[in-house]
């Protein structure tokens, strides 16, 4: 992990820390209640959503248990089409790949748009360091590129401000705004259409992602709602599109069902209001060079684990994060990875490795296992049950080193293996208890009790124990 996450602080750290933002947990849970409400409507309507459910998942699976095969029909098919594409084991391989293209193409700047692979592998920072600017096109990113933060949720990174704060920073940030600018949502959107128009018009070279890629026809697709990816995707000369392997369909025809699946799944609506289609170049349309960079990094080592995998399945509709009671609490900057929420707490980890730094054997933790993230799944990806296989491995991991909760466990072991000393032991904790707890409620725990303890209000242990009430009868 480098660049915009190196150094966050594990999970537990990072949400006690956002808890305390009281602003944060009003906008957050301002905005995904929203989102709720409207997804929860649209999917209504729909007395056939179930069956889509299952064909989404059947083709994803599908797709992963042959994804060779299908990778290879898609290089062929984007060479047939004009297209170059180009393979990327990790993230410093794609961020080379991208600076030496945009460098062969004499440029210094690129406008990119809708890549959460880009965010995943720090590209914009590999870019400034080799001189070139890059510009977040898509509004939401754009206000967390101005605002020096870091995107808290997959489809709104800006979730976790509002509209006051947004305001603040175009007014800090974004040249030519005026002081009269209010926050009105329709003058924000303005000062950034009129912001990013002079940079669509100026840049030589885009940088995209895709929300799927058409193995049959080597097709790249972008769902979007401002049509700020259409700008990015049709002006410049050159087009870069940088995408993960599992974002393939087969055919059109199964991208059919994931058109169906993704905008009531992600925005609560029936149909975004832009979705831009490109296969290789046309000659005097649009880019006349594309360069298609599929990107690994992790993913094969997670198709490589059969409970793991399905979370390659993700059309990264959000809606797990939507549903989540942790995340609405935490947002999304705690995950400390560019996937927060549900998803990102079992997709981070085998991008990574489990054991690769101190965020990523937390994340499985991140979750009250409560199953809301597996009933809204447009894709049926049963999170909880991942969840609880990562956990395993984190916990594998440590196993044999010594740690607070296996010294416990001992001690318990040691404990019920004798009456009297369960006895010994039960007089020790009702004693304990009336020293430590406050009506009827004992807080946080000093030492190593800190961690469990400081999530939860626990109940003082009765006077009385069975065992005694038992005897005086």
């Amino acid at each position: 992990m480098t660049g915009t996450w190196l150094g966050m602080p594990p999970f537990p750290v990072a949400a006690r820390e956002a808890l305390g933002n009281e602003q944060l947990r009003t906008n957050l849970r301002k905005a995904t209640g929203t989102i709720r409400g409207k997804r929860a409507a649209v999917v209504d309507e729909r007395a056939d959503w179930e069956a889509l459910r299952v064909a989404g998942k059947e083709i994803k699976d599908r797709t992963l248990h042959n994804l060779d095969t299908y990778l290879e029909q898609l290089e062929r098919k984007v060479t047939e089409s004009g297209g170059v594409v180009h393979w990327a084991r990790d993230a410093a391989e794609a961020n080379r790949i991208v600076i030496d293209l945009v460098r062969a193409a004499e440029a210094d700047e690129v406008v990119k748009v809708k890549s959460m692979a880009t965010q995943e592998i720090e590209l914009n920072e590999a870019l400034a360091e080799a001189g070139i600017a890059a510009y977040e096109t898509d509004l939401a990113e754009l206000i967390v590129q101005l605002g020096h933060d870091r995107p808290s949720h997959i489809l709104v990174p800006a979730i976790h401000r509002n509209r006051s704060e947004i305001r603040d920073i175009f007014l800090r940030e974004m040249p030519g705004v005026t002081a009269a600018l209010t926050d009105d949502p329709a003058e924000l959107a303005a000062a950034a259409r009129a912001h990013l128009r002079r940079k669509f018009l100026t840049a030589k070279v885009a940088v995209s992602g895709a929300n799927f890629a058409v193995a049959d026809s080597g097709t790249l697709v972008v769902v979007e709602s401002e049509g700020n990816g259409r700008m990015c995707l049709t002006l410049p000369e050159v087009l870069i599109s940088v995408v993960g392997i599992e974002k393939l369909v087969p055919t059109w025809q199964d991208l059919e069902v994931m058109l169906q699946l993704l905008p009531r799944s992600s925005t609560g609506e029936r149909m975004n209001p832009y979705t831009s289609t490109w296969t290789g170049v046309t000659p005097g349309d649009g880019p006349q060079e594309f360069h298609l960079i599929l990107l690994d990094n992790g993913r094969t080592g997670a198709l490589a684990d059969d409970i793991g995998r399905q979370a390659l399945r993700c059309i990264r509709c959000s809606a797990c994060l939507n549903v989540c009671p942790v995340y609405e609490r935490t947002g999304g900057h705690a995950y400390g990875s560019v996937y927060p929420g549900p998803i990102g707490a079992i997709l981070t980890p085998q991008l990574r490795g489990v054991t690769a730094d101190e965020v990523s054997p937390t994340l499985p933790f991140a979750s009250t296992l409560c199953g809301a993230c597996y009933e809204v799944c447009p894709v049926l990806i049963d999170i909880p049950q991942a969840l609880v296989h990562l956990r395993a491995k984190a916990v594998d991991a440590k196993r044999g080193k010594p740690s607070a909760e296996r010294t416990a466990m001992r001690v318990a072991q040691w404990v019920f293996g004798s009456s009297r000393r369960l006895r010994l032991a039960q007089r020790l904790v009702s004693i304990g208890g009336r020293v430590l707890g406050r009506r009827g409620r004992i807080g946080r725990l000093p030492g190593p009790f800190k961690g469990w303890s400081g999530a939860r209000d626990t109940a003082t242990p009765p006077r009385q124990t069975f065992r005694t009430w038992w005897e005086s009868r």
